[in-house]
């Protein structure tokens, strides 16, 4: 009995303590914008603003945060700095979750992003950070271990995917191929549920049959959820 109170307590205390989270981005008016909106949630506290990718790295190593949101792009290249981040620090901070924010749509970035290992990882448009909800949904969710990829983008690939060349997907009923997208934006089964107003049971259902119409057997090394978003962005980029 005083165990499971002291548990309770001890859950409580954690849930109170702030996700840490530090800003990458070249742009000034970008990492104040995040900060000042980041301010304004509960359970979030911004550590560290930085401008390019080796001071980010600097700081991440001497105190790691909880999340970092990170430009796709910022100097010394301007190329993929936010993708070499988060695949060092899927090495060397498996825990860090990292929101990568780029300025357009790419299905090549986000593919790329989950190919490294979709744990604790997130990709949202520059022009929806401005949406607080939105933002702080996606900063809770990467930092709790889950995968957000910006809806639109998924959205998008959805529209394409039917015009595209012959794949296991195209098998899918039009209720699974909503739940397949659902699935690509790193939504449980329990939140699929909830906005689709299903319950969850048929939502299982309706994964495990995805699972089996792309050929996703369970003694699969890599996670089916995963492996079937690769699928289903890559048919996207075809």
């Amino acid at each position: 009995m005083l165990r499971d109170l002291i548990a309770s307590k001890t859950s409580d205390i954690a849930e109170q303590v702030p996700l840490r989270v530090m800003i990458a981005d070249d742009s000034y008016l970008i990492r104040e914008g995040l900060r000042q909106l980041l301010e304004m949630a509960h359970g979030l506290c911004v550590v560290g603003q930085f401008v390019d990718a080796t001071t980010l790295l600097a700081a991440v190593d001497a105190a790691p945060p909880d999340v970092v949101i990170t430009d796709i792009r910022m100097p010394p290249t301007q190329t993929d700095e936010g993708m070499q981040i988060a695949k060092r620090l899927g090495v060397t901070h498996p825990d860090v979750g990292v929101i990568v924010l780029s300025q357009h749509e790419s299905a090549h970035y986000a593919s790329e992003l989950l190919s490294m290992g979709a744990t604790r990882r997130g990709y949202l448009l520059k022009d929806r950070i401005h949406d607080l909800e939105h933002l702080v949904s996606t900063i809770t969710a990467v930092g709790r271990g889950e995968c957000r990829i910006d809806a639109r983008l998924v959205d998008e690939l959805f529209t394409r995917r039917r015009i595209k060349a012959p794949s296991p997907l195209d098998d899918l009923t039009p209720r699974q191929c909503e739940i397949m997208a659902d699935i690509a934006e790193g939504k449980s089964n329990l939140a699929i549920a909830r906005e689709r107003k299903l319950s969850k049971r048929a939502v299982e259902k309706h994964v495990s049959e995805i699972f089996g119409r792309l050929g996703l057997s369970t003694d699969e090394t890599i996670s089916r959820r995963v492996h079937a978003t690769l699928m289903y962005l890559a048919k996207g980029m075809q």
